[in-house]
């Protein structure tokens, strides 16, 4: 995208006035979209973003100024205007550059780019067609395709140089039921790092328009949840929610740099039941969170984040690592050159277990089968969690009696772990947008069927 020699000069003038280390980063990013609702398409576009961001560390703060501006003028701009905020005494140097030789195992057969919109329009047909031929029910069905190509360059101080392609492809289905008085939702989003083949190799158009129709139509006849403290069997995929959102993010060096984290200085310690790993893996070939290298230049990795319930590792990136003395674990991820970079997730999720599905519930007595999960909320300084469940059913004496809605989970995620007594051997991934302080990236929440001995249920 530029040539090692600007690179240079650029994170020369970035580091003029000060700093022991400066980074820049160049994107060039294609996004495509369709959205089809009430069987029309309703929109189609393709939009383009491209821009660089500078960054400069000095002490114990960094400096970071973005442009859409990549020449070579609006680039030395750019690093001048980071170094106007530095004034420092320690001053690194600008080591030459040297490629890192990367290894991309997330092979793409058709790219974005490439594919004619009536094959896309054919695929959300597919899905709402499927989606309204589940029930009558049915009131109304939206599908949209979202896919982007992001070309980005990496250069430090230390005299990485680096360049990465990746892409993206995912379908989304949401279908309403209604019986006149109320509405129900139900959803499914499945997403790969694949272009186009994506239909071929993973994602059945029909099959995503069934569940998400599904998911809608039981929960539209399904009375609601009772409210109470009692067990909790959680599906797996999406399930990993939970662990993503109320334990995942106390993870990130963001939070626990700042001993902010309810894990923070918890390194070795029991912090889940012994049956609890938990993985945060970048390497899986074509997987939704997947990396080569983070944002920062740094290779992808295959992280332990809890050993049989002792916490092994956290989630780090170059800066807040760097507070902790800890070198970065290829975290460092950033929604665009708009944002700088922090440690975040990548397919995060508990490890399959010994035990069977179907003597969680057998075993269980009174309860609550969480069969897809939603969104809620987590503060992860204390881990205290409110999330819903899109699809639930009440378990009595160890059987399922019926669906229920309206459920929630709440908790507190360090508590939670603790009390996980059953972890299936069918781990499954599902894909989601992450949010946080450097935006919102691809990633990917998974676990077994796993069973918590006592959560708090929320509902009536």
């Amino acid at each position: 995208m530029i040539s090692q020699t600007l690179a240079q000069e650029v994170l020369a003038a970035a580091m003029a006035r000060g700093g022991h280390f400066a980074d820049l980063f160049l994107e060039d990013t294609t996004h495509h979209g369709m959205m089809l609702r009430g069987g029309k398409v309703e929109t189609a576009n393709t939009s383009r973003l491209h821009g660089a961001g500078v960054r400069v560390f000095a002490g114990d703060q960094f400096y970071y100024v973005y442009t859409n501006d990549t020449g070579r003028e609006g680039l030395l701009r750019c690093a001048r205007r980071a170094a106007d905020a530095v004034s420092s005494s320690d001053r690194g140097v600008v080591t030459p550059m040297r490629k890192l030789a990367l290894q991309d195992t997330h092979l793409i057969k058709v790219w974005p780019g490439d594919v004619e919109g009536a094959k896309v329009a054919a695929k959300l047909r597919e899905a709402s067609l499927a989606a309204r031929a589940h029930s009558t029910d049915i009131s109304q069905v939206t599908v949209n395709y979202i896919a982007w190509d992001q070309n980005v360059a990496i250069f430090n101080s230390e005299g990485v140089a680096a360049e990465d392609r990746r892409v993206y492809t995912r379908l989304a289905c949401v279908a309403v039921a209604s019986n006149g008085a109320e509405n129900q939702t139900g959803y499914d989003a499945p997403g790969a790092r694949l272009g186009f083949e994506l239909f071929d190799q993973r994602v059945d158009p029909k099959v995503i328009g069934e569940r998400a129709a599904r998911q809608a139509v039981t929960m539209l006849h399904a009375p609601e949840c009772p409210a109470g403290v009692m067990p909790v069997v959680i599906e797996n995929g999406f399930g990993g929610v939970i662990f993503h959102e109320a334990c995942g993010h106390s993870l990130e060096a963001t939070s626990v740099s700042k001993g902010m984290s309810e894990f923070s200085g918890k390194l070795g310690a029991q912090v889940a039941a012994p049956c609890v790993t938990a993985m945060d893996d970048g390497l899986l070939p074509n997987e939704w969170g997947s990396i080569v290298i983070d944002d920062e230049g740094t290779p992808a990795n295959n992280l332990v984040l809890i050993e049989n319930g002792i916490l092994k590792n956290f989630l780090t990136d170059r800066y807040y690592g760097g507070r902790m003395n800890t070198p970065s674990s290829g975290s460092g991820r950033r929604q665009s050159y708009a944002f700088a970079p922090c440690a975040r997730m990548r397919n995060t999720y508990i490890a399959a277990g010994k035990d069977c599905d179907e003597e969680m519930i057998a075993t269980m007595g009174n309860g609550l089968y969480a069969a897809a999960m939603g969104g809620g909320s987590v503060n992860p300084t204390t881990g205290e969690f409110n999330f819903a469940v899109d699809e639930g059913y009440l378990v009595k004496d160890g059987k399922i009696a019926h669906p229920v809605r309206g459920a929630s989970l709440i908790g507190r995620g360090g508590e939670v772990l603790k009390r996980i007594d059953r972890v299936g051997k069918h781990m499954r991934m599902a894909q989601g947008m992450c949010g946080s302080l450097s935006g919102g990236v691809p990633t990917n929440v998974g676990q077994p069927r796993i069973r918590v001995s006592s959560m708090t249920v929320g509902g009536k």
